[in-house]
């Protein structure tokens, strides 16, 4: 088997249909799909013969659906794609020939559109250095994004990974549960010395946020949280010392996007929600990776064990596939 394909999905809708339905069109023969039923509920319906169901018994989160997928895979290759993404017939024969072409490469990004637009959702990611991660491209034209070339990670939104790659660093960390954990995965990876790669042409259309919303206390609280786990395990000392610094830059940016009715403080705002419950949530955030900060400091020292790359080589990557704080509030 050539591709393992996870399709984590929480809502089960119209929306996992026309995913699953883009899957049948591939021009790539040679590939599974694993449905990963997350509602407790066993919504999935039967599926086509290519299609494997994996019921959960609760809500178990993108990372740990994406790893019980791949549990037993022999496939070369493991591919992610959201419930709310339409991949392009192309998709998995793109990304596979780029990474047949490419063996340092472990991670390789979709070009991922916004779906009912002109504009692309991604391009690969970049990372903040209060370690926020923001698409690569979102909301830009395709035309300006044709080059093939590194990135820092994909989105786990649409993404193909080496299976030995994701072997060796133990796929993704299930505490995440949602949101980042793609984000801590890549960074990972280029520890342990793999390339990512951006492949335009595979493409996929991905309705954005279509589960949790664009704004939602759900989406703010994990976002921060998973934040403070990416950087505690993942940043070496010498930018670690910087994050607080920077996280305040960009909290006085979202305080003035909400001031102004722009960024995603403000679209947080517009959805209802009381301006208020943003501090508590980073409040709360801060608290819960305290807690689990042991935890998070023995896999700090696992990584840095295994890394095949000098801290050097790894902040000038970070400093290569950066974003400014104000790009992030703004986004």
């Amino acid at each position: 088997m050539k591709v393992t394909v996870a399709v984590p999905t929480l809502a089960a809708d119209g929306a996992l249909a026309d995913c699953l339905r883009s899957l049948e069109l591939q021009t790539l023969d040679d590939f599974e799909v694993v449905v990963v039923d997350n509602s407790g509920e066993r919504r999935v319906e039967s599926l086509s013969a290519r299609v494997r169901v994996i019921f959960n018994e609760r809500n178990e989160g993108f990372g740990a659906a994406v790893n019980r997928a791949f549990d037993g895979s022999t496939a070369t290759y493991l591919a992610t794609l959201n419930d709310d993404a339409i991949a392009d017939p192309a998709w998995l024969e793109t990304l596979v020939a780029d990474a047949d072409a490419h063996p340092r490469a472990g991670l390789f990004a979709s070009e991922v559109h916004l779906a009912g637009t002109e504009t692309l959702d991604s391009a690969g990611m970049l990372i903040a250095a209060d370690g926020s991660s923001k698409q690569r491209g979102h909301e830009a034209v395709p035309e300006e994004f044709v080059e093939r070339r590194e990135t820092l990670f994909p989105s786990g939104s649409a993404a193909l990974y080496r299976r030995s790659m994701f072997e060796e660093i133990d796929g993704f960390d299930a505490d995440f549960f949602l949101y980042c954990e793609d984000t801590d995965l890549g960074l990972r990876a280029r520890w342990a010395g793999w390339d990512a790669r951006y492949v335009p042409g595979a493409k996929v259309e991905h309705r954005y946020s279509h589960s949790a919303g664009r704004a939602s206390a759900l989406k703010a609280y994990y976002v921060e949280r998973n934040r403070l786990y990416t950087i505690v395990k993942n940043f070496p000392a010498a930018m670690l010392w910087r994050t607080p610094f920077a996280a305040a830059g960009r909290y006085c940016w979202h305080l003035a996007g909400m001031l102004t009715g722009q960024g995603k403080a403000a679209e947080f705002h517009q959805a209802g929600l009381p301006a208020i419950l943003l501090p508590w949530l980073v409040i709360r955030a801060h608290a819960v990776a305290l807690f689990h900060l042991p935890r998070l400091l023995r896999a700090r020292r696992r990584i840095r064990k295994q890394r095949k790359i000098g801290t050097a080589e790894f902040r000038r990557l970070m400093e290569e596939h950066s974003i400014s704080v104000r790009r992030v509030a703004a986004q």
